[in-house]
């Protein structure tokens, strides 16, 4: 990669760059027989959003290395609106914290509430799948940074998670 487009890919981006925003009306064949979202189909749609804010911080390809906890606060139904907000938290070597927000809308009663949310990691990568360094992020507002310090914890949270696992292997 020439020294020019290596320190574009590398400059320290705002949060803001890479906030991205999904919609998804839920469809009977989105639901369960109870006409609520199946929690895979909600699963595959945060990992979505995850993606494209990744893809917009890093300007790189992302692949998903992993899902913290996961719970499913409130049912959405067939018919509703399901919106997905998600940015990069912070940005370490290769890898990326990107948190995503769940919203359930119903227009119609015009009511708005809390599903889910979730922190995932995303590595950068080329062609040929090897990790590629990604830009830090730079957290502007309050929420922001505290976002960015919550991050460097849950790595390290999930850094002794996966050691006690390898131990327990081994």
């Amino acid at each position: 990669m020439p020294g020019d487009e290596k320190t574009r890919l590398t400059q320290p981006r705002p949060v803001r760059d890479s906030i991205s925003e999904m919609a998804e009306i839920v469809l009977p064949n989105d639901a369960n027989p109870l006409n609520a979202l199946l929690g895979g189909r909600l699963m595959h749609w945060i990992d979505l959003a995850g993606a494209m804010a990744a893809h917009r911080h890093s300007r790189q390809w992302v692949v998903t290395a992993s899902i913290d906890h996961l719970d499913f606060l409130v049912p959405v139904r067939v018919g509703d609106l399901c919106i997905l907000r998600s940015s990069v938290n912070r940005a370490f070597r290769t890898s990326m914290e990107v948190g995503v927000k769940v919203w359930v809308e119903n227009y119609r009663a015009e009511e708005k509430r809390h599903v889910s949310s979730a922190y995932l990691t995303f590595v950068a990568i080329d062609e040929q799948g090897n990790r590629l360094i990604v830009p830090p992020v730079i957290p502007e507002t309050a929420d922001e940074k505290r976002r960015y310090e919550g991050a460097a914890r849950r790595r390290e949270i999930r850094r002794a998670e996966s050691a006690r696992r390898t131990q327990v292997r081994g």
